[in-house]
This record gives structure tokens, sequence and C-alpha cells, in this order.
């Protein structure tokens, strides 16, 4: 019993004892005043609602003087940044009676050269090969709209490019350079 005096005595005079919170932000509590903001009167507050409600917020985006007719998903599409897919060519591929294709890893940029599309191959910056593609709208399934892969062709002596981007959607069917086939110097 004399616990829980002693315990409600130290409770009241921690309570009343204001000289704990002195000068902290709730000697000002209930003071509307406190950072020197002025009330708002509803006058004011009307015209400042009635100045904004004849202004379009502007999508600072779109250039100026051009008309805009894009999707928003189509417009973040095109603001990221280009990354181009990479292909593990695991086995050397012939790309001419002369020219081999060594096994590695290339990244994928596709373009039209003449309406044709053409698969070009990256190592860096350095253009490795240039193949020529065929155009389909199969997407091949593939979740990703920019991929390249290098699959099984259906027969032992070729494999099969498939690529995909924003532009076109083509295949490639590549020739596996013979074992022994000794990559000419250049």
């Amino acid at each position: 019993m004399k616990k829980i005096f002693v315990l409600l005595y130290i409770l009241i005079f921690m309570a009343g004892n204001a000289s704990f919170a002195d000068g902290d932000l709730w000697d000002n509590f209930g003071d509307q005043n406190v950072y020197g903001q002025q009330p708002v009167t509803d006058e004011d507050f009307e015209k400042a609602l009635e100045s904004k409600k004849g202004k379009k917020k502007r999508d600072k985006n779109i250039p100026k003087g051009e008309e805009f007719r894009q999707s928003n998903e189509t417009d973040s599409i095109n603001q990221m940044p280009e990354t181009l897919p990479v292909v593990c060519v695991s086995a050397p591929i012939k790309l001419s009676e002369d020219a081999v294709l060594p096994v590695g890893h290339y990244q994928a940029k596709g373009e039209l050269k003449n309406g044709t599309p053409v698969i070009k191959l990256y190592q860096s910056k350095d253009l490795m090969a240039e193949i020529p593609a065929v155009e389909t709208n199969d997407d091949f399934n593939e979740p990703e709209v920019n991929f390249i892969k290098m699959i099984d062709a259906g027969n032992d002596n070729q494999v099969k490019f498939i690529f995909g981007s924003m532009d076109f959607n083509a295949y490639a069917v590549m020739d596996i350079a013979p074992e022994g086939y000794i990559h000419p110097q250049r």
C-alpha cells in the first residue's frame, strides 16, 4: 500500500511540474501565430481558388507548339534509355565463305536497311556481324519487348536467331561453322 502512495505522489509531482517541458514546441500549443503566420480570411481563400480555377497545368515534357498524341505508357517507354539485349553465341556461326562469328556474348541492335531488317551484333562498340533477317509478326512468346536469343533451328547444322524490338520482330537462320573451320585472318 505504501508503494502505491509513493508511485502516485511521484506521478502527481511529475505531471504538475511544468519546468520539465519549458522551452519546447508545446509552450505555444493553441496559438495560431506561432511562426509569424497570419490567419487567412474566407475572402482571401476564395480569391486564391478563383485564380487557380482558370489555369490549366501544362506538362513541361511537351515542347511548345507541338501536338501531343501519345499515351502515358508510350511516353514512359520512349524516355527509357536504350539498353541493347545480349545473346550468348555458343557455337561458331558461318557468316560467309570467309567469315565466322566466334563464340561469345554480343549485344544486338536491329535496323531496317532498304526495308530489310538487319540484326547487328556488337562487342563493346565494335560491329562484329550484320545478319540479314526476315521480318515477322510473331513475338516468339517472349515476355520482354527487346530480346534476342539463339535457338535450335531444327537440324544439327543450323541455328535460329530470334529478335524483337519496338520497331520490328525478326528471325535469321544461320549455318554453324564446321568443326575445325579456321577463322580467316583479317
